[in-house]
């Protein structure tokens, strides 16, 4: 029981992770046009998929529960709206550091050997902050 609760923080981070990746990947791609930035965005993309490719897909998928996931319909004042494509880069950079974070702490009790991949992409989302 609790492995699967496990399973389904795991789940719901690596969707945060790769989506506010990509939110920022768009960013820099289509906004700025900065073909390093993008480089780097789609590696680091890349980087997280191949290290949630060596978790159990089936059990992150089985895990999943979000028709009856008690935050999915929460939403703060910062949420409803963006001011700026800054704030729409800088909002989704952080959600994927935390999110990162959250799958490199989670991840320790599945398999612990991840831990170091995931803390490497979250200080490489740091540097791409700057």
């Amino acid at each position: 029981m609790l492995e699967n609760k496990v399973y389904r923080v795991l789940d719901a981070n690596v969707n945060r992770a790769m989506e506010g990746i990509r939110v920022a990947e768009e960013v820099v791609r289509f906004i700025l046009e900065d073909k390093k930035l993008t480089r780097q965005l789609k590696a680091l993309r890349g980087d997280l998929k191949r290290t949630v490719n060596q978790i159990p897909k089936k059990k992150l998928l089985s895990a999943r529960n979000s028709l009856f996931d008690v935050g999915g319909k929460l939403y703060t004042k910062e949420e409803k709206s963006r001011k700026s494509i800054k704030s729409i880069f800088k909002s989704n950079i952080k959600r994927a550091q935390e999110a990162v974070r959250v799958l490199e702490e989670f991840i320790k009790l599945i398999d612990p050997r991840l831990g170091k991949s995931f803390k490497s992409i979250r200080f490489k989302l740091y540097e791409i902050e700057k």
